[in-house]
């Protein structure tokens, strides 16, 4: 068992029960699922770009990416319906308490200036979404063998109700949240 998901159900359980007071054990707030997308717009011009990022995707999150395809034309892009033109993974159970781990504890500090994650960047519904800007703070990315620097969403699906406490759930778990002036 991984080490966050021993730490949600020893510390993070009470805490959260203790603090929002929910009548039933299923009512703590949990995460769901973690979604990683990146999104490769040079993929129009050349196919061999989306194998590499679909390649990094996957060192990253250790299972094997989806191929997004476009939903609509946009001919300003010289985009067609189905176009391939990134890639996603969706993280349940073992390998999203993984990520997790490794995102909070080793690819955040990495970040230049790092100052901490937005505490804006929540939906209303439960769910985080953090925009990285580049893949190199994630150790499994050989800086020598990628070719560019590529963004990627990570989004974290929870089944809180309202923001204050999906950041209370993130927050157990050691989410570096910036703090306000």
């Amino acid at each position: 068992m991984s080490r966050l998901r021993e730490l949600y159900k020893t510390e993070i359980m009470p805490a959260l029960a203790l603090r929002f007071k929910y009548d039933s054990q299923m009512a703590i707030p949990r995460v769901e699922r973690i979604v990683i997308n990146m999104g490769v717009g040079e993929a129009i011009q050349n196919a061999k770009v989306l194998d590499a990022a679909t390649e990094e995707i996957a060192a990253i999150s250790g299972q094997k990416p989806v191929v997004t395809k476009a939903k609509k034309a946009i001919a300003a892009f010289k985009l067609r319906k189905g176009m391939p033109i990134g890639c996603m993974v969706t993280l349940r159970g073992e390998r999203m308490y993984e990520f997790l781990d490794r995102l909070i504890s080793i690819a955040l500090p990495r970040v230049r200036d790092f100052r901490g994650v937005s505490p804006r960047s929540f939906d209303g519904r439960g769910n985080y979404t953090l925009g990285l800007k580049d893949q190199f703070i994630f150790p499994e990315i050989d800086v020598g063998k990628a070719e560019k620097i590529r963004g990627m969403n990570v989004t974290i699906v929870t089944t809180a109700k309202t923001d204050e406490e999906t950041r209370a759930l993130l927050e157990h778990f050691g989410m570096p949240f910036m703090k306000r002036p």
